[in-house]
């Protein structure tokens, strides 16, 4: 069942200096308890598609588009509405959780800010939910890390502190923003761990965005890739990386490093070229100046998203699988 569904969503900012389109035309569905990855470089509209859903952007953000949670209309809901889906039904986790937490206030204080405004609880009901939430993503002696600050952990306990946040109020939606990011693969692996122990239990959806394939593969239920603010291509994991189609998808999975029994066999592949200026809206495939697939048409036309295989829905004109990738 759709629990969330977004479509044509657009995203303009209007600068001194221009437009900027961030996103554009992107539709996505996300199912009750799955884990949808968002994958791309940095740029390319992840962060900036959710953060418009929530209501998140400066004023000098154009949003158009449609995004209906249960059944709701969020890009046309009133500030109050959304003031009441935020943190309490839809819950994100930020990048970066040494600058999203506050460094002047105990994280005991930071999380039972959430309960005491969502769900009205008192300040020792709130205390004693924050120990819970605590143990629930595993930080050690919970009743002494509530007292402590930010600073005083470490990036992986910062980190799970945020989840703990986020999930304070049993959302029905968590959208986690690079939560591996800086973390060395020991405390990925746990953040991981802990994030599927989340969706069983409680259930949540949830929205990994990320531009580490190897943690997609991990988790995730289906994948989107994102390219210069459009979806590029869109699949189940594990159709995903069995039979990538569009260039930009092979080009990723080519620059991940796998072992072989030759240094050439271990050698990284990588995208030639450039990322796009944002400030025109294509004309022609966004790809198409770094894409060895690339032909006339690609050049002088967008390419519509179209089905290739059950549930695998690819916008180019040439997809298929890379042959050195597949060797």
């Amino acid at each position: 069942m759709s629990l969330l569904e977004v479509e044509d969503l657009s995203v303009r900012f209007d600068t001194d200096d221009g437009s900027v389109h961030a996103v554009d035309g992107l539709s996505l569905v996300l199912r009750e308890g799955e884990v949808l990855g968002v994958v791309g470089e940095s740029g390319c509209g992840k962060s900036v598609s959710f953060m418009a859903l929530l209501g998140l952007l400066p004023e000098t953000a154009v949003v158009t588009g449609r995004a209906t949670f249960a059944g709701r209309e969020l890009l046309g809901a009133s500030s109050s509405e959304l003031r009441r889906i935020r943190g309490r039904e839809i819950a994100i986790v930020f990048q970066e959780p040494m600058t999203s937490l506050n460094p002047s206030f105990k994280i005991g204080s930071q999380i039972g800010e959430v309960l005491r405004r969502h769900l009205g609880l008192s300040n020792r009901a709130a205390r004693a939910r924050t120990i819970e939430l605590l143990q629930l993503v595993r930080i050690p002696a919970p009743e002494r890390r509530i007292d402590e600050y930010p600073h005083q952990l470490s990036g992986g306990m910062r980190q799970r502190v945020m989840i703990a946040m986020a999930l304070a109020c049993d959302p029905k939606i968590l959208v986690a923003d690079e939560p591996t990011t800086a973390l060395d693969v020991t405390i990925q692996a746990g953040i991981l761990d802990l994030m599927r122990d989340i969706r069983e239990r409680l259930g949540t959806a949830i929205v990994l965005i990320t531009h580490n394939l190897g943690v997609v593969a991990d988790i995730a239920d289906r994948v989107i890739v994102m390219y210069a603010g459009r979806k590029a291509e869109e699949a189940p994991v594990h159709e995903l990386f069995a039979s990538p189609q569009h260039p930009y998808t092979n080009g990723l999975l080519g620059a991940v490093p796998r072992p072989g029994p030759t240094l050439e066999r271990r050698r990284l592949l990588e995208i030639p070229g450039r990322v796009p200026s944002l400030s025109e809206p294509p004309v022609a495939c966004a790809f198409a100046p770094r894409c060895p697939r690339a032909d006339e048409l690609s050049r002088t036309a967008v390419p519509d998203l179209r089905e290739v295989r059950p549930e695998h829905f690819v916008a180019c004109f040439h997809p298929g699988p890379d042959e050195n990738l597949a060797a």
